[in-house]
């Protein structure tokens, strides 16, 4: 691995703390990874963007999928996960997921998490999308999300781990020989515009979650900037299938125009009984699938998209009427909430929903140790790509990815530390750059990259509408990198420029995979090139930034995931 040389226009660092390991995200991935390492006696950093329990994990809903009811094992699991991945999971990779996913679950318990019960005692599990059994635990009725992020940020808080709140990260440090020497990043709100630091650390773990924000309507909060994806491609990380964006199918609709983060309606609401159906009241995914509205989510939104164009239409309704007041109030509170807080009582009307960004199935590429191919580099949650949710993730198993995947980087952070000194010890990292390697954009540019996104590689995509789109993202990027190179101008570095440049640079990527794989499988639906083509695209786009600011894409040969080549230092 060959570092790029490039780093975000920021000034050099003022400050630094020294670290073991430094953490990167406070959603479940984070949170769970910085417990195992301190209970380990490492020294510990947490690093979030804004507070501890404001990243993905406390928006989410439905809740944990884990076979822990009594009938359902692992291996059925694992056949629903690659069913919904659409032939490009790596088989290894969901068998982890599936097999250490109970118990992981159960330790999380231990933490803390309180899950539903059943009035016998045992943990109420429900049914989602893709699910051929009920293996869905949730908490508060559809806020599980909350429930796990009150957890872990508790027993981080009884541990009383090192954590650095409002700070957006901006750079990953490497050593003379490319090893990972820690993060640079900006803590907002200290006084100074850009008050710059850094953690020296030999491992860093980004668990920064999606870049939903990249397109104008999406489920992510506005933190959600693809931050750690930006990051690693400047560290000359590998990342993949990028253009697997799952759009989820019911989205609270809230106007044509509605821009920025919109109210989820959970796929555990139609996993209870409610229906899909149109202004006439016709359930249109019977027929369909097998499973009509509880198919996997990308049939669902195709079929929402599809009936829509069939109607001249700006979204569908979901119907839940027959549940009844007491069945909103006690199983579904959160959403209730929502909609009435828009104008809409779901217990007496239809609901209108329509598809919206919600969850990068791709990212920073890693092996079965959250290892990426940067050395010390380590990925989970949703910014990594582990090749468990292949084409499109399955309902409810990003929690458990992220809980799953975050022990096993903790327990290789943790051997690798205990069993080589030299990983103990705090690299140097090479001298920050006397000149900006990376020109920033305008802050109005992250609407314009949004608009571009949405218009040209959103639910629908086309050779034409996605070589519009990386013409104008083009376009960004050649007028930014202009001003630098010519004049020696750029943007002012802070937190909304760098966020701009960021969906700009993830952006770049993903509508460039997304130009390559000229079929539709999973979430990549390709309205000119409708079918699925296993013969030339059952692999996955890996794509890399050059130092001259370029891509590097490729494809792998088969299904599953290369080596990253990356090794502990005395495995040399």
């Amino acid at each position: 691995m060959t570092s790029t040389g490039i780093r975000l226009h920021a000034p050099a660092p003022g400050w630094s703390v020294t670290a073991d390991v430094v953490v990167v995200g406070s959603g479940v991935a984070g949170l769970t990874a910085a417990l195992r390492c301190d209970a380990a006696g490492l020294r510990t950093v947490v690093v979030t963007k804004a507070r501890l329990d404001d990243g993905s994990t406390r928006w989410a809903q439905g809740g944990i999928a884990a076979a822990l009811g009594e009938g359902d094992t692992p291996e059925q699991h694992l056949d629903d996960t690659l069913v919904a991945g659409a032939g490009l999971c790596d088989e290894d990779a969901v068998r982890i997921l599936v097999t250490e996913g109970p118990d992981a679950v159960r330790r999380l318990i231990e933490t803390g998490a309180h899950f539903d019960e059943s009035e016998e005692g045992g943990l109420e599990l429900t049914r989602e999308g893709g699910h051929h059994r009920r293996r869905i635990a949730h908490a508060g009725g559809d806020a599980t999300g909350a429930e796990i992020s009150r957890a872990l940020v508790e027993a981080v808080r009884a541990r009383g781990l090192r954590t650095v709140e409002n700070a957006l990260v901006l750079d990953l440090l490497t050593d003379a020989d490319g090893r990972t020497a820690g993060v640079t990043l900006h803590v907002m709100g200290e006084g100074q515009h850009d008050g710059v630091g850094a953690v020296h650390a030999p491992a860093v773990v980004l668990a920064t979650g999606g870049m939903g924000q990249v397109f104008s309507a999406t489920t992510n909060p506005s933190v959600s900037t693809g931050d750690g994806v930006a990051l690693a491609l400047r560290a000359g990380a590998e990342v993949s299938d990028l253009e697997f964006v799952q759009f989820h199918p019911t989205v609270l609709f809230l106007g044509a125009d509605a821009e920025g983060q919109q109210p989820l309606v959970s796929e555990a609401v139609r996993g209870e009984g409610a229906h899909l159906v149109d202004a006439g009241g016709v359930r249109f995914m019977v027929g369909q699938h097998e499973q009509a509205e509880l198919a996997p989510r990308d049939i669902v939104a195709k079929g929402i998209m599809r009936r829509m164009q069939e109607q001249d239409a700006e979204h569908m309704y979901l119907d839940a009427r027959h549940f009844g007041s007491h069945m909103w109030e006690h199983r579904f509170p959160t959403i209730l909430a929502a909609c009435r807080a828009h104008g809409i009582d779901p217990v007496t009307q239809p609901v209108p929903v329509a598809p919206a960004a919600h969850y990068a199935s791709g990212g920073v590429r890693t092996d079965s140790r959250g290892r990426t191919t940067v050395p010390g580099l380590y990925a989970c949650g949703e910014v990594a790509c582990t090749g468990v949710h292949g084409a499109n993730r399955l309902a409810s198993n990003s929690l458990l990815e992220g809980l799953v995947y975050a022990e096993r980087i903790a327990a290789d952070i943790v051997g690798g530390h205990q069993e080589n000194s030299l990983h103990a010890r705090v690299p140097a990292p090479v001298a920050h750059p006397e000149k900006p390697a990376h020109p920033l954009l305008a802050p109005e540019a992250r609407f314009a990259i949004q608009r571009i996104m949405t218009d040209g590689a959103g639910v629908l995509r086309s050779a034409a509408s996605l070589e519009t789109a990386a013409e104008r993202i083009q376009q960004l990027h050649t007028d930014a990198r202009d001003a630098l190179d010519v004049n020696g101008k750029t943007a002012e570095p802070g937190v909304d420029t760098w966020e701009a440049t960021n969906l700009l640079c993830v952006a770049r990527v993903l509508v460039a995979a997304a130009r390559l794989r000229e079929e539709t499988r999973g979430c990549h639906w390709r309205e000119d090139k409708g079918e699925r083509d296993d013969t030339n695209w059952r692999r996955h786009i890996v794509v890399r930034l050059n130092p001259d600011r370029t891509l590097a894409v490729h494809t792998t040969d088969t299904p599953d995931f290369p080596p990253t080549q990356q090794s502990r230092p005395q495995e040399q």
